[in-house]
């Protein structure tokens, strides 16, 4: 299960559960879209792969207590700025080729 890391890694900017700007890798890494397009340039400075947007858990009881409120969103921070001058270096052989053929 996703869980939902409540701010950006780089900027710590505020990502709550139904926020349109998350951004994840596939290891969950979690950036706002600004970064992600201004900082990254879509080359996770962790592994390397390519971010899509983070799925919105349902608010709502549906079906099945699969929601939020059942399973909450993380708290755990993980502020870890991005050196800018080394994912430059980093990103600059990788951020030419698509994230599904990394």
């Amino acid at each position: 299960m996703l869980e939902l890391r409540p701010s950006c890694e780089n900027c710590n900017k505020a990502l709550p559960p139904d926020s349109l700007e998350a951004r994840i890798c596939s290891y969950e890494c979690t950036f706002c879209a600004t970064c992600v397009d201004e900082v990254l340039e879509d080359v996770c400075p962790n592994c390397g792969g390519g971010f899509v947007a983070r799925p919105i858990r349902p608010a709502t009881n549906w079906k099945g207590d699969n929601f939020l409120d059942k399973h909450p969103a993380g708290t755990r921070l993980k502020h870890r700025p991005v050196d800018a001058a080394a994912h430059a270096r980093f990103s600059s052989t990788i951020k030419t080729i698509p994230p599904h053929k990394r």
